[in-house]
């Protein structure tokens, strides 16, 4: 986990492309151990359909995050693991994703010897589903 300047645990730090595409570097994370992840995100104006919606083509690299991330708490720092690469994602949006703040939670559904699969959840602030997706991704790909 990375420390920002007011000692505020965040996602991950700038510099990675997706990354500071939803600006994940200001998620605030509220819980992380091995298999769970769940963070509070905001919704960036870039990101907006003309509805002032979360614009559906980028839910996937919200979901890519998450499940890449839940996917790195499996293992210890400083372990073999090199990175994982998505190999199938399938996305179901049950209501619009609406800013300033929503849920994202990435859980372990299944831990492989060569791939896990991954369900991420995205929720309103008061708990109300938004978008389910389940990602299967390759280890140390």
């Amino acid at each position: 986990m990375n420390q920002s300047t007011d000692d505020r645990p965040i996602f991950m730090k700038p510099g990675h492309n997706a990354g500071d595409l939803v600006e994940s570097g200001k998620w605030k994370i509220l819980t992380e151990a091995p298999g769970l992840v769940e963070v509070e995100a905001h919704l960036p104006e870039h990101l907006l359909n003309p509805r002032n919606q979360l614009f559906g083509g980028f839910t996937g690299t919200y979901v890519d995050m998450i499940s890449l991330y839940t996917c790195r708490t499996l293992y210890e720092k400083g372990s073999d693991f090199k990175w994982s690469a998505t190999v199938n994602m399938r996305i179901d949006y049950f209501a619009p994703v609406l800013g300033p703040n929503f849920r994202l939670k990435g859980e372990l559904i299944n831990d492989g010897r060569s791939t896990c699969l991954i369900a991420t959840h995205f929720t309103d602030l008061q708990g109300n589903k938004l978008v389910h997706a389940i990602t299967t991704l390759r280890k140390n790909a």
